[in-house]
């Protein structure tokens, strides 16, 4: 067949149209509705100007350097308390101890939803699981619900007062925890295999005042300290490091589901301070000050007492304060957080050991649960902190470590709580 121009252009126009229409292609997909002009700009998301809300109650601790430890005076706590400087990203602290009353919407909401389980009241999940209805109120005042309930209550004829009481020690809160650091260090196992499973008795443990002070007639407080609308405003205290923990993850779950029902994110969780954390929020910035207010005295200029503590070798109410005081008094630290000294001592997170501070890390130090495996007590014994008022000075100091064992309640322990949302800790929020 003779040579043909005519498809020799043709052939070439086919060719240009495919090489247009691939180019066509290559800017509808650089330049399309993304618009990144083929450059690397990141995938965006719904998240990118997030900020998550302060916690009702919290104020925020900043990032910074703390310088830990005992000072150079302080020759016997030296011996406890090494001297160390470590980086802390920021976090949410509670202003004050966790009150009474706040502690008390923790049992009531046991107390219910262990009512709603025995009445099935559930609702029906999306993915065709179930969970209690805590919407609907519970009258517990109501003699027919008393009855359908009466395995919660003590009988009158059993009670000591003469009247039907609803029994305390039934309250019991249940939870599970993914222990995170085991999976990472030893995640050999299936994950269920790291899933911790605790039922803790929520109530206070009220009994504390008369049982530490034998020879004192504390009746009236025992009775009355964790219900009584006087005290609403008062740490709460009988409560031990498991009840503490309990705590701390009822308050994660409601926090969560409130946000995640109305679509919103959550990050975090509430939990006890690591000892690290107490002790560079208590210092509020004031890094080589013994006290949260500075120091060195107790006093300020006109005479008052700066912290609910033991003074004048045992002059309990020089200080305004014959036991504990409201969570809201005496002055703040420049952190606005206050009474981290005194009033009650506070649980942390972390295990008591003489030399913790040999083995932990410079940057967001916590002591691992199982560092010191030789030590039979390293599990048992947890940290407390700031002193309380049955406390000589020396206990007030943000530095001084002491401790109590994990099941122990005590009519001056209390505990507040932390949650740290780290994006914002590394850039230290404005």
């Amino acid at each position: 067949m003779p040579y043909s121009n005519n498809n020799n252009n043709s052939s070439m126009k086919q060719l240009i149209l495919k090489i247009s229409a691939v180019a066509l292609l290559g800017i509808v997909t650089g330049c399309g509705p993304s618009g990144t002009g083929g450059q690397l700009v990141g995938k965006p998301n719904t998240l990118n100007n997030y900020r998550p809300p302060a916690p009702l109650g919290m104020v925020w601790v900043p990032s910074g350097v703390l310088k830990a430890g005992a000072s150079d005076e302080d020759i016997r706590g030296r011996n406890d308390a090494l001297i160390r400087t470590v980086q802390m990203s920021g976090f949410f602290m509670d202003a004050h101890e966790i009150s009474n009353q706040e502690y008390r919407q923790f049992t009531e909401w046991v107390r219910d939803s262990i009512a709603h389980a025995a009445l099935g009241d559930y609702i029906d999940n999306p993915d065709g699981t179930q969970r209690l209805d805590m919407r609907k109120r519970i009258n517990w005042k109501d003699q027919d619900l008393q009855d359908q309930l009466s395995n919660l209550f003590v009988a009158a004829d059993q009670s000591g007062w003469g009247r039907k009481e609803f029994d305390n020690s039934k309250l019991v809160y249940h939870y599970e925890t993914y222990e995170y650091d085991e999976a990472v260090l030893n995640g050999t196992q299936p994950k269920t295999s790291y899933i911790t499973k605790r039922d803790i008795a929520a109530y206070p443990d009220t009994t504390v005042w008369m049982r530490m002070f034998q020879y004192s007639y504390n009746e009236p407080i025992a009775q009355q300290y964790n219900w009584f609308p006087a005290f609403n405003n008062y740490p709460v205290v009988g409560v031990n490091w498991h009840q503490a923990n309990a705590f701390c993850d009822w308050r994660t779950q409601l926090w969560r589901s409130e946000r995640e029902k109305n679509k919103q994110y959550f990050e975090g969780r509430f939990r006890l301070p690591s000892e690290m954390e107490w002790e560079w929020a208590a210092r509020g910035g004031r890094n080589e000050s013994p006290f949260p207010w500075g120091g060195p005295y107790v006093l300020n200029k006109k005479g008052c007492y700066l912290a609910n503590f033991k003074p004048q070798r045992g002059n309990y109410a020089a200080d305004g304060g014959l036991y504990t005081v409201p969570v809201d008094k005496y002055w703040p630290n420049d952190y606005g957080l206050f009474n981290m000294s005194g009033n009650v001592s506070e649980w942390t997170a972390s295990p008591y050991n003489g030399n913790s501070f040999h083995f932990v890390s410079e940057i967001n130090p916590e002591v691992h649960r199982k560092g010191n495996e030789n030590d039979p007590l390293w599990m048992t014994r947890k940290t407390l902190r700031g002193g309380s008022w049955r406390d000589v000075q020396f206990y007030l100091q943000v530095s001084t470590r002491d401790y109590e064992y994990a099941d122990t309640a005590k009519a001056y322990i209390g505990f507040r709580t932390v949650i740290q949302q780290i994006a914002l800790s590394l850039t230290n929020r404005r």
